[in-house]
C-alpha cells in the first residue's frame, strides 16, 4: 500500500483537497500538501508540477490533483517525464488506471464529482496493485516516447 501521498489543487479544488487530506490522514496516509492554500485565483499547472516533482524525487509514492474539471491539471502533469496521471470520475477507471497503467497520479474535477466520491476513488486507487506482466510492455513504450521528445 502506498503511504506517502502528494496532493495539490488550484483554488477550485481547494475544498476537495482539504476534505481528502483530512480523510486520508485518518486512514493512515502521510499527506504532503503542495498547495494551493487559499481561495485566491491561481494556475493549476503550478500544482501539477509540484506534485509530479514530489513523485519524481521519490518524496511521495503517489499523487492526487484537483482542478475544476480535472482535465487541465492532468494534462499539465502528463507533460512531465515519468508521470502517468489519470483523470477519474468512476470506479472502473480508477481501478484500471492502477492495474493496467500503473498511474502514479490520479486527478479529479471538483465541478464533476463530490469530495466523497473523490475519496472513494482515491481509496480504491491507492489500494489497487499494478498487475505488471503484459501491461509493462506498453509502459516501456510510453517511457520511450519521453526519451525521444
Amino acid at each position: 500500500m502506498m503511504k506517502r501521498i502528494a496532493i495539490g489543487s488550484d483554488h477550485i479544488g481547494l475544498n476537495h483537497k482539504r476534505f481528502l487530506i483530512e480523510k486520508l490522514t485518518k486512514q493512515g496516509y502521510h499527506i504532503m500538501d503542495m498547495g494551493t492554500f487559499d481561495q485566491e485565483r491561481t494556475d493549476y499547472p503550478i500544482y501539477a508540477h509540484k506534485v509530479a516533482q514530489a513523485i519524481n524525487t521519490e518524496n511521495a509514492e503517489a499523487g492526487i490533483l484537483i482542478c475544476g474539471t480535472g482535465v487541465g491539471i492532468s494534462i499539465a502533469a502528463n507533460k512531465i517525464a515519468g508521470i502517468r496521471c489519470a483523470l477519474c470520475a468512476d470506479e472502473f477507471t480508477a481501478l484500471m488506471c492502477r492495474e493496467h497503467n500503473n498511474a502514479n497520479i490520479i486527478a479529479f474535477g471538483a465541478n464533476i464529482i463530490s469530495p466523497e466520491k473523490a475519496l472513494a476513488l482515491a481509496t480504491l486507487w491507492l489500494n489497487t496493485a499494478y498487475d505488471g506482466g503484459r501491461h509493462q510492455k506498453r509502459l516501456d513504450m510510453i517511457a520511450g516516447f519521453e526519451r525521444v521528445s
